[in-house]
């Protein structure tokens, strides 16, 4: 009789699932790359004040326009703000765009999408009209009409890149929706009552979500963009907030002669947006059921 005590105890479904994808991740050097840098990023983020070397806001006009070295790694600014320093709380409001995007652009692109291919007929119509009048304009030119009309603030330009950000989530909802609308299990809830609210909520947004979070995924190298756009612009993060767009934009004046004010926040941005770029492709792979049977 085997002894229950030495076995092996085994680990919920969605964590054994979970550490799968993270070893497949890990195997691929390209999405390991990917998930190392968003890594970097998050641990930079919470603990800046630990990291960061100077006062990020800290003027200090008899050190300004200081080249990398020892004293400051990567430079001062026009101001005599120490550049890393700036770098490092930047990823803060990096991560806080990612974050309040993904948490707004994910369930409205969901719910419009798998009701949209549930329901058909002239709500179909309707909803997928809407999210073509989105579509038909770029993102950052839409951006830019909706921080227009609302006023330039990190807080504005994180709900009009969200306002612009969805509707992608919505089309790839709605096909998949459409896939296995008429599945057997789908019919089986139906003819045992349950409402189409319900069917959507507990039958079809699940069946959407991995296809949904490496849409999301990808997406957010745009969103990093689009904000930083929005910043060099002004009309993103206000100074004196240490945004890696209004950055480029404050260095700009002076980069012919001090390169690094604009080389390091760019080269910053150019990381993380390749960093998600890799890791969405790493997990279109790992969550594809034919890359799984082959494990």
């Amino acid at each position: 009789m085997t002894d229950i005590a030495s076995s092996p105890a085994r680990l919920p479904g969605w964590l054994s699932a979970l550490r799968n994808i993270l070893a497949y991740l890990l195997r691929s050097p390209t999405s390991a790359f990917g998930l190392a840098v968003i890594a970097v990023l998050v641990l930079t983020a919470a603990l800046a004040p630990w990291i960061a070397t100077h006062d990020p806001f800290a003027q200090n006009l008899d050190n300004v326009l200081q080249p990398p070295g020892s004293g400051h790694l990567f430079g001062t600014d026009e101001l005599g703000r120490d550049i890393f320093s700036r770098l490092v709380y930047g990823a803060r409001i990096t991560l806080r765009i990612i974050f309040l995007v993904s948490v707004v652009v994910g369930p409205i692109g969901l719910i419009v999408g798998a009701t949209a291919g549930y329901v058909g007929g002239w709500m179909d119509a309707v909803l997928m009209r809407v999210t073509d009048i989105f579509l038909a304009f770029p993102s950052l030119i839409l951006s830019l009409a909706f921080v227009a009309a609302l006023g330039p603030s990190l807080g504005n330009a994180i709900i009009a890149i969200a306002l612009t950000s969805w509707p992608p989530i919505a089309r790839l909802a709605r096909a998949e929706t459409m896939t296995f609308r008429k599945a057997d299990y789908i019919a089986a809830a139906r003819l045992q009552g349950a409402s189409p609210l319900r069917i959507i909520l507990k039958s079809i947004i699940p069946m959407c979500l991995p296809s949904v979070v490496i849409r999301l995924t990808l997406n957010m190298a745009t969103v990093i963009l689009t904000a930083a756009g929005l910043g060099f612009l002004g009309l993103g993060a206000q100074p004196p907030e240490p945004e890696w767009g209004a950055m480029i934009a404050t260095g700009r004046r002076y980069m012919i002669d001090s390169w690094w004010l604009v080389a390091c926040p760019g080269v910053a941005i150019l990381c993380v947006s390749l960093a998600f770029n890799l890791l969405g492709d790493g997990l279109r792979d790992a969550l594809d059921p034919r890359q799984m049977n082959r494990r």
